[in-house]
């Protein structure tokens, strides 16, 4: 996978927008006219001796009839994330290989709006933790709990892991509809980072233990590419490494234990309601919470099981404890779940005149009425513009 992530230079733009000029039959001078500047101030330009902005690419554009997007496009962005996946076993057939790519389309999607804004990624990476001989659940718990700290998350629940994932650490974080089977894939190249692609089709809670499942992926074993699927459970030391961390990092041993003891105070039994208010406050499923709580000797081991032998625990329970329909089934667009450093890139690069929102749609392999929504409120943001409220750059 090879990606080109500088964003052309001032010559090279002037360059293309001299042969965009050429190709629309236009003088210098009517150029320079038509963004209302003087003649030499284009030759400047189209010699890369200055830098041109935004209006002033944008007007040309139009006049030349092209697009910002075609001016500013780096070419050399090729990523094939797919052979990464090829070696595995049981990739093929349930989605994988088809999940791969679009992985590898939507990771190069956000490094052509990053070249087209000047934007340079900076990721701030901890350092690999190296899977040790012995007990793997004991290291992922405080792996985990070091990641916290470094992170400065405290001892409180992770609600947002994507946003943790995607702003605090730099991994490049999509979430879109996948093969039920699939929970999520992860990747690691060295000029694009760490890459990351989870099911929208799965309900939130469930997508957050998948996040946190592949950052313990990248915490061990960041360079080796991997598929989480829901129909099997951990097998391999490295598997059953992420499957702890991502417990102990959602679930923090000492938070649960001290919400436990408050919730339970003057209790004999564990009820719905216990499970359902934990399961809440850690943005977890109420399997997951059950489970954490067994693995932490805080309930009977089979304590899951015998709730699902006797009727479970519904998302109506789950209504009637918490006070809102609090069920979050999978049931929102692709364009509700652009991450938002994406949304953010997306919405300036929009703003800018550098892609129309059908170039946008076929870029992030969305409809248009997505990407529609993902610009909502744009036009006002641009009304608003003040030098008050300009950026000090």
């Amino acid at each position: 996978m090879t990606v080109n992530t500088a964003r052309p230079s001032d010559s090279e733009i002037g360059q293309r927008l001299r042969i965009a000029r050429k190709t629309a039959q236009l003088t210098q001078a009517e150029a320079a006219a038509a963004i209302a500047v003087a003649r030499t101030t284009l030759v400047a330009i189209e010699q890369g001796k200055r830098r041109v902005r935004t209006h002033e690419l944008q007007g040309l554009a139009i006049q030349y009839g092209t697009s910002a997007n075609a001016i500013l496009r780096r070419e050399a962005v090729h990523l094939d994330l797919v052979p990464q996946f090829r070696s595995m076993e049981r990739c093929s057939g349930d989605g994988t290989e088809g999940a791969a790519r679009l992985l590898t389309d939507l990771v190069g999607a956000e490094v052509e709006l990053e070249n087209a804004l000047g934007v340079a990624r900076r990721p701030n990476f901890p350092r690999t933790r190296r899977i040790l001989p012995g007990d793997v659940r004991t290291q992922a718990e405080e792996d985990a709990q070091e990641l916290r700290v470094w992170l400065g998350l405290g001892a409180g629940p992770v609600r947002d892991i994507v946003s943790v994932m995607e702003l605090d650490i730099g991994i490049r974080v999509h979430v879109r509809r996948l093969d039920s089977r699939i929970s999520g894939l992860f990747a690691y190249d060295d000029d694009v980072g760490a890459c990351v692609l989870l099911n929208a089709s799965h309900p939130v809670a469930r997508r957050n233990y998948t996040a946190a499942h592949e950052l313990g992926h990248f915490t061990s074993t960041r360079r080796e590419p991997g598929v989480l699927r829901s129909d099997e459970s951990p097998r391999s030391r490295e598997e059953r490494y992420a499957d702890s961390f991502a417990r102990s990092l959602l679930t923090p041993a000492r938070a649960v234990k001290q919400r436990f003891d408050e919730l339970t105070a003057g209790h004999s039994h564990l009820t719905r309601r216990h499970v359902i208010l934990l399961a809440d406050r850690f943005a977890v499923s109420r399997e997951a919470m059950v489970r954490r709580l067994e693995e932490l000797g805080l309930a009977r081991t089979g304590t899951w099981d015998w709730f699902q032998s006797n009727g479970g625990i519904t998302d109506r329970q789950a209504d009637r404890v918490l006070g809102t329909s609090h069920h979050p089934a999978a049931d929102t667009s692709d364009g509700d779940c652009v991450p938002r450093r994406l949304g953010l890139l997306v919405r300036e690069a929009w703003k800018r005149g550098y892609y129309s929102e059908g170039q946008l749609a076929r870029l992030l392999k969305l409809h248009r009425l997505e990407v529609r929504e993902l610009l909502d409120g744009v036009e006002t943001e641009r009304c608003e513009a003040d030098e008050v409220v300009k950026l000090p750059r």
